[in-house]
């Protein structure tokens, strides 16, 4: 059972998946950092009286969810544009 534990964790797909992991959480932090103190406060100027909006007793932050939505969309343009290149690179001429 242990050998087949190892063949499974050593194959290159799952290394592959853990590498991209670990860089793609590095990654979402420069991202979210971009976000928190780049974008989001050209964000706040456009947007009238602050970030909140009422809907009941308590308040629902919509700078938040903006930012979310930022950093989602900026990660999948990148790594949108990493999976072009490898493409680009691993295509084999006709």
């Amino acid at each position: 059972m242990w050998k087949d534990f190892k063949a499974f964790a050593l194959k290159g797909n799952v290394l592959d998946l853990a590498i991209g992991v670990v860089i793609g959480a590095a990654f979402a932090k420069i991202i979210s950092a971009l976000v928190d103190a780049v974008i989001m406060p050209l964000v706040s100027k456009i947007l009238p009286s602050g970030s909140y909006l009422t809907w009941a007793p308590a308040g629902v932050k919509i700078g938040v969810l903006i930012g979310a939505v930022i950093d989602f969309v900026i990660v999948a343009f990148v790594l949108f544009l990493v999976v072009v290149a490898i493409k680009r690179a691993t295509a084999r001429p006709a």
